[in-house]
This record gives C-alpha cells, structure tokens and sequence, in this order.
C-alpha cells in the first residue's frame, strides 16, 4: 500500500508531467478552474514559481507584497484558501521577505489543486477537447488518472 507521501508525490509528478507535456495543458487548466471560480489557485502557484526565480533583493521584497495583497491577506483581491497558520506565519514574515517566504502556502494550493481540481479537470470537457484537439496517440501511457 502506497503511504500519503508517496501518492502526493506521484498525483504532484503527474500533474506537472501533464502542464508540462500539452503546450495547451496549462491554459486550458486555466480556463477550467475560471469556469469553477477557483482560478486564483493556479495564478497563485505560477506567481510563486516566477517569484522564486527573481535575483534582485529590491525585486524580492515588491513581488512578495505584491503577492501577499493580491493573495494571502484577508479580503485580498484574489485571496486564496490557506490555514490560519499558514497565513500567519506569511503575515509576520513578509517584512523581510526570502524567495521561500511562500512555499508552505504553495505546498498547500498545488495539492489542493491536485487532489481536487486536477481530477475534476480529467472528468471535463474542456480537458477531453483538449486531448482530441492535440491527437497524442498514448495519453493514457503517461496520465493514469483515465
């Protein structure tokens, strides 16, 4: 029997494999978590992922504010949906921020996303269009979730 860990890791690989492998993949992911009003989910994880790659200390600490307000505090205009915890542990260290100030709340969204969002995807129309748009003949091969 497979432990949690080891399903979070092969759902989390799968899911990247997938966002990775279509071209499309991604923004028709987008377009499924617009249509279920959950899309901040997705934007937050592309934020993060661009934020861990800035170089510049001055850049750091604007794109974590800019990412805290437009996510993380309450009633933010995209606020995503995180622990109390979590979201007081960002809170307190957004005054001196690292390029790792998100990584719990990331954790978080991308199983989240996996376990919950990415199956439905699997279900949808939208991701069944995309699939026979792309004509990949061994989907199944790579995607267990089908």
């Amino acid at each position: 029997m497979y432990s949690f860990w080891s399903y979070y890791y092969s759902v989390c690989y799968y899911t990247k494999l997938f966002l990775i492998y279509f071209i499309a993949g991604l923004d028709a992911f987008r377009t499924f978590l617009k249509s279920e009003f959950s899309e901040e989910n997705v934007e937050f994880w592309l934020a993060c992922e661009d934020f861990k790659k800035t170089k510049n200390a001055e850049k750091i600490a604007s794109k974590a504010r800019m990412i805290y307000s437009e996510f993380i505090e309450a009633d933010a205009p995209k606020e995503i949906n995180i622990d109390f915890s979590t979201r007081d542990l960002i809170s307190k260290n957004i005054a001196e921020p690292t390029l790792k100030c998100f990584d719990e709340a990331q954790k978080l969204i991308y199983c989240l996303m996996a376990k919950d969002s990415f199956p439905r995807f699997l279900k949808s129309e939208i991701y069944k269009k995309l699939v026979n748009s792309q004509q990949v003949p061994n989907h199944k091969k790579w995607l267990p979730f089908l």
